[in-house]
């Protein structure tokens, strides 16, 4: 089982690195951490994974994971039951991937479908998805809440 952890706004990838070091056991065999750069002028985001690797066990299913030009990331954690139907859907429309990770298939997913792409997994997840070009921050679990996602949200 993986560990997400993140920040929206006040975004401080130290603070994100601390937060994963607090949930290291649920991902022991990679960390990775995604930030807006700090000279970014707009919204700004921290995220990070500990990952436990089941699919694809290379470097190439490092997370968080993006899009090929790098405008939308994601932390997962989970399992995507009909991941190679949709992988396929997405190859036959143009889109590569680098990884076998059920993970990779999500930030393509929501280019195609935007937030409406949630409602075509059929699996146990959990996970934050920042697009970038619209500066926003996206929150999805699976319908039956198998996998937690737990979040506050602190002054407006």
């Amino acid at each position: 089982m993986c560990g997400i952890a993140g920040i929206a706004g006040e975004a401080d990838e130290l603070v994100v690195k601390d937060m994963l070091a607090r949930i290291r056991h649920r991902g022991p065999d990679d960390t990775g951490i995604y930030a807006t750069p700090r000279n970014h002028p707009g919204a700004k985001v921290a995220m990070g994974n500990n990952r436990l690797s089941i699919l694809d066990l290379s470097p190439a299913g490092h997370q968080p994971t993006s899009n090929e030009d790098g405008t939308v990331w994601v932390a997962y954690n989970g399992e995507i039951y009909n991941f190679a139907e949709l992988r396929q859907e997405l190859e036959n429309d143009g889109h590569r991937f680098l990884s076998h990770t059920d993970t990779e298939i999500l930030p393509h997913l929501y280019e195609k479908y935007g937030p409406d792409m949630v409602n075509r997994l059929n699996g146990m997840f959990a996970f934050a998805l920042w697009d970038g070009m619209a500066e926003r921050l996206w929150l999805f679990r699976d319908r039956m809440g198998v996998k937690p996602l737990y979040y506050v949200q602190v002054g407006s």
